[in-house]
């Protein structure tokens, strides 16, 4: 199931520039990780966790979250189904794929669907809080490499 937690944003922000977060992977320690690491920044608000694709999809409904980290390699039904099923309901959904293997298909596929863009879970902390800001600021496609992938 999901875990919500509390939509407010800390006082010291504007309600109204707190962006709401879901995660959604299937091992805890990456979902405890992302928890901590969207926790260090005041204008983030982590609104659910889920585990399964079928799960994101009834957090997604429930939170209606401004920005997903979706995870492509889910159990039972994948990433990448999950995001044409919320898109299908919620055009404008911001999801954002997450993953440690690199798999141009299967990339190609999350962005066709409508992914915003792909993200690499070995990506520094600031990296990954910047890339969420910016696609809700500027809702641009994004598509974060690691610096061994990056051109010189």
């Amino acid at each position: 199931m999901f875990s919500g937690v509390p939509v407010t944003c800390s006082m010291a922000v504007v309600i109204r520039s707190c962006i709401r977060v879901m995660c959604v992977d299937d091992h805890p320690i990456i979902r405890q990780g992302l928890s901590a690491v969207l926790a260090s920044d005041p204008r983030l608000k982590l609104v659910a966790q889920v585990a399964t694709a079928e799960n994101a999809i009834d957090a997604f409904r429930r939170f209606q979250p401004d920005v997903t980290l979706m995870d492509l390699h889910l159990p039972c039904m994948t990433g990448v189904e999950a995001i044409i099923a919320i898109r299908r309901e919620f055009p404008d959904a911001l999801i954002l794929v997450m993953a440690t293997e690199v798999d141009d298909g299967q990339i190609q596929r999350a962005l066709a669907a409508g992914a915003r863009g792909y993200l690499h879970k070995g990506m520094p902390m600031t990296a990954l809080l910047a890339v969420i800001h910016d696609v809700v600021e500027e809702s641009e496609d994004v598509e974060y490499k690691r610096d061994d992938e990056r051109e010189p």
